[in-house]
């Protein structure tokens, strides 16, 4: 959805791996699922933020508890997006957020 746009997506297989790309390229937007191997998004997120306080982090989830939208928020995510999302739904948040912008009310 994003490479059809004109995004450069970069993909890693789990959280470990999300770090390590994320170190060596600083991309504009992490878009980073809850569920990963070898660690859960919010510790990956967690760590995002200590390596960069000002990275974009958009979350997505299956997840429609207000607690994990909640702890998305606490660990600093720049916004959530509930699986399964539209495209357009999708660009716009990405395009927001890489503004600099947030999706928290």
């Amino acid at each position: 959805m994003l490479e059809s746009e004109g995004h450069s997506v970069d993909e890693a297989q789990n959280g470990v791996e999300a770090l390590q790309r994320y170190q060596s390229r600083r991309p504009d937007l992490v878009l980073l699922d809850m569920v990963m191997e070898e660690m859960n998004g919010l510790e990956v997120l967690t760590k995002l933020r200590q390596l960069d306080p000002d990275a974009r982090i958009l979350v997505a989830t299956a997840d429609i508890q207000t607690s994990t939208s909640a702890e998305a928020q606490a660990a600093g995510a720049s916004g959530l997006l509930n699986k399964p999302f539209q495209k357009q739904q999708l660009l716009s948040t990405v395009d927001k957020v890489v503004a600099g912008g947030t999706t928290w009310s």
